[in-house]
């Protein structure tokens, strides 16, 4: 499902007003909900989530989190809903064996960093991810979900998008009350440049909470595409940064195809694009969470017409990262409770 338009719009609207009321109730319960006590896990938690609903770029984020952990010596196990896949877990993402029908595009994509557990019930999901050996737990999406403690929690906010309107759910695309989530959080990390992003970067800080600047970039090289022709095609929560990305990469978009998050992709989807394609002599770009799906999907013989961009997040300002994340490893051993 896509978001309505007038959520980013940067004043509420008449029916952002009209729906007002029922946000401001349900910010209040999801509040209250994020409040309540979570099980502690064996190990410690790092959430990373976002004040909103829809992509903010929690994937890469954790990615390269994991990574960064991993360097440390770290043996981070990555703990996932599973959003859009049929099994409800708790168990291991296996590549030879699960697909994005079964645990979900995103868990396909983090079981290629580090062993992933998909599990709708987050207490159980981090009980298999202690025995899978993890010295610590990675959480992707879960900032107001109560079920496990959680020693570290990040926000992930895109600089153009911000949190739109500022209203909640239904009115806006806030969870809850933005003050609030903010006092349940002990950094932001603010991809991109954006006045948007500078705003919540100053209410951050008059928080008291970290501030963390990154970008995304293509993982490939910059050249690859340009000057190509290409249908833009992403199933992501905010398709307009792939387009960005392309054009940043210098390729001539001739179509763009926005489908919802987690759109589960089918033999009439990939006929209708691969014609497009040939009608207009160009390359289908799409992302790394869109060719876990489509890549079965797709002709052998009209391989040459699919071009994927993986992108990688890169922190810019590491320092208040660091320090946050030498707090939580030095307290591993002690009793800290929630942060």
């Amino acid at each position: 499902m896509r978001a309505p338009g007038f959520w980013w719009r940067p004043r509420p609207n008449w029916l952002a007003r009209l729906l007002g009321p029922i946000g401001w109730i349900y910010g209040a319960i999801t509040l209250r909900r994020m409040r309540r006590p979570g099980l502690r896990a064996e190990v410690p938690v790092i959430c990373v989530g976002n004040f909103i609903a829809g992509g903010a770029g929690k994937t890469p984020t954790v990615l390269a989190l994991a990574t960064l952990l991993q360097r440390r010596g770290e043996q981070p196990v990555l703990l996932t809903r599973g959003y859009g896949g049929r099994l409800a877990g708790p168990l291991q993402v296996d590549l030879a064996r699960h697909r994005a029908g079964d645990v979900g595009d995103e868990a396909l994509l983090l079981a290629r960093c580090a062993p992933t557990i998909v599990a709708r019930d987050r207490a159980a999901g981090a009980a298999l991810a202690k025995s899978a050996g993890a010295s610590l737990i990675i959480m992707d999406d879960g900032l107001q979900n109560p079920g496990l403690q959680k020693q570290l929690s990040l926000a992930v906010i895109d600089a153009v998008a911000g949190i739109g309107n500022g209203l909640c759910l239904p009115a806006g695309p806030l969870r809850a009350p933005l003050q609030a989530q903010l006092r349940q959080v002990r950094g932001v990390i603010i991809i991109g440049s954006g006045a948007a992003g500078g705003e919540l970067a100053a209410l951050a800080a008059a928080e008291g909470v970290a501030v963390i600047e990154a970008d995304l970039q293509p993982s490939q090289g910059s050249d690859s595409l340009s000057g190509r022709r290409v249908i833009a095609v992403a199933g992501i929560g905010r398709p307009a940064k792939f387009t960005r990305t392309l054009q940043e990469m210098g390729a001539q978009i001739v179509a763009e195809r926005h489908f919802p998050d987690h759109h589960a992709y089918d033999a009439a989807d990939v006929a209708a694009l691969l014609a497009s394609a040939e009608a207009q002599d160009a390359l289908v770009a799409t992302t790394e969470k869109d060719m876990t799906k489509l890549a079965a999907l797709w002709p052998e013989a009209a391989r040459h017409r699919l071009a994927v961009v993986p992108v990688a997040l890169n922190f810019l300002t590491p320092a208040p990262l660091d320090v946050l994340l030498r707090e939580v490893l030095a307290r591993r051993s002690g009793a800290a409770g929630a942060l």
